[in-house]
């Protein structure tokens, strides 16, 4: 006895995925933007992460863990460290143009603007739990990594300022 054919709601018949389109790297070249680094945000980008290094590595050296505060601090230098370096990578590599779907100037902005606020509550903290009668030999370590938690700050607001420019002449269009 034979079976009935089962009915097909819909048929999609492609010859290649489009995703496997959109990012084949056989038919299209690596893309690197050279001068990227040279413009003030890739300038800011390039501070953030040498500035949030030496954030994290600073209170990291330290016995921090005797202080809570500092762990606040460590996870938003840490986090955003991280995260700098991937958006870092992708405008390099000019990533943002092989995936369109995603609103990259709204992403920027959410990302600095976060970035921003954050960083401002780590610095203030870190800042205001620095104190020469805690832990002497830790002192040196916790405040510089406040001051370069404060140069963060700027630069993401800085990116943040950009990114906001950048994301208002995109939906003004």
């Amino acid at each position: 006895m034979e079976e009935p054919q089962r009915v097909r709601s819909h048929t999609v018949t492609t010859t290649a995925s489009s995703f496997a389109e959109n990012f084949s790297t056989s038919s299209s070249s690596f893309a690197y933007d050279r001068e990227f680094l040279r413009t003030l945000p890739g300038l800011l980008i390039v501070a953030e992460i040498v500035l949030g290094l030496l954030v994290w590595t600073l209170i990291a050296g330290t016995e921090y863990f005797r202080v809570p505060a500092f762990g606040w601090v460590m996870f938003v230098a840490v986090f955003y460290w991280v995260l700098t370096v991937f958006f870092l990578i992708v405008y390099i590599t000019m990533t943002y143009t092989r995936i369109p779907q995603v609103p990259w100037t709204t992403v920027g902005l959410c990302f600095n603007g976060s970035a921003f606020v954050l960083y401002l509550s780590a610095a203030v903290v870190d800042a205001s739990s620095v104190s020469p009668e805690r832990d002497s030999h830790n002192f040196n370590s916790w405040a510089a990594s406040s001051f370069f938690a404060f140069l963060v700050t700027i630069c993401y607001a800085g990116n943040t300022y950009f990114s906001f420019i950048a994301w208002r002449s995109r939906t003004i269009q």
